[in-house]
């Protein structure tokens, strides 16, 4: 358990220090880009843009944290209970909005402060209360039911921001978190680990699951921030990513509380989630001081 969360620690650690490096890549870029490069005809950032945004030192250390974290919460997935192992991952809102002070010049206020105070609270209850992780068996069907929501997610995420451009940027978010909530399962249900099987890897539907969740996951986490705040973005990726994983685990794959602690896990989940959407709530009028500098861009997507 002690490995386990360490694991999580280190990977919400990583995430939450590359979510802030890949919005100062974003908003870099576009300051020096022209105001109506780089989005399309509905205001969303094109392939172009983001591609461009990817090319700089920021995003592209930001990004390889990205990989280190997805690699601790890889193992984390197979170490704790998925309603924990993802709801400490995605304690990386704290860490986003702590460097965001620092890098972004941004102001956190009271609320916000009080918020992140909440989640931060919610995982030691729900670390309290965790139990045993499940053995992760399930049918091939439901591997090949994972990878159909995934790309449901993926392609539907990629066509809603470009048709309604800086108004996905929470949905983008959301969304995101979903592609990484399903990387979670996939994980965990992933046939060919222990005892390693080379052919039994590469024949399962969640291997292609997880690559798909893995890259479209970043890809519609990299536009939500160009699109919108970083703590609103992230804290939307952090209810796609603790809700659905957390359920699935405790309702089939045999995730647990410890026996009499299932309340305080509940309200531990609950007050997680919940301090997570007031992050994102409160902070979804937050500026960016290039924009606010230059209000005519301000409804242009960073890129």
């Amino acid at each position: 358990m002690l490995i386990g969360l360490l694991t999580a620690i280190a990977a919400s650690i990583c995430y939450g220090t590359g979510s802030v490096l890949q919005a100062v890549g974003s908003r870099r870029a576009a300051r020096s880009s022209p105001a109506a490069a780089g989005v399309t005809q509905h205001g969303g950032p094109n392939l172009a843009s983001t591609a461009k945004a990817a090319m700089t030192w920021e995003f592209i250390v930001g990004t390889i944290l990205d990989f280190v974290g997805f690699g601790l919460g890889a193992l984390a997935a197979r170490l704790l209970p998925l309603f924990l192992s993802q709801t400490v991952i995605s304690a990386n809102l704290v860490i986003t909005a702590v460097l965001s002070v620092k890098m972004l010049g941004l102001r956190l206020s009271r609320k916000e402060w009080t918020s992140i105070g909440v989640v931060c609270g919610a995982l030691v209850l729900l670390a309290t209360a965790a139990g045993d992780e499940g053995s992760g068996h399930t049918p091939i069907s439901t591997h090949w039911w994972l990878l159909a929501v995934t790309v449901l997610i993926i392609v539907g995420g990629t066509v809603a921001v470009r048709l309604l451009g800086a108004r996905a940027a929470i949905l983008a978010g959301l969304l995101s978190g979903l592609g990484f909530g399903a990387l979670g399962v996939g994980v965990r249900v992933l046939n060919g680990i222990d005892p390693f099987d080379l052919g039994a890897l590469l024949t399962d539907p969640a291997l292609y699951a997880i690559l798909l969740a893995g890259t479209g996951g970043m890809y519609l986490h990299t536009v939500a921030l160009q699109i919108g705040s970083v703590n609103g973005a992230t804290a939307a990726l952090v209810v796609g990513e603790t809700v659905l994983p957390g359920a699935i685990g405790v309702l089939w794959l045999g995730d647990a509380s410890r026996a009499g602690f299932a309340w305080l896990a509940v309200l531990g989940f609950v007050l997680a989630v919940a301090g997570a959407v007031a992050v994102a709530w409160f902070g979804k009028h937050e500026a960016d001081p290039a924009q606010s500098a230059e209000p005519e861009q301000h409804a242009v997507p960073v890129a």
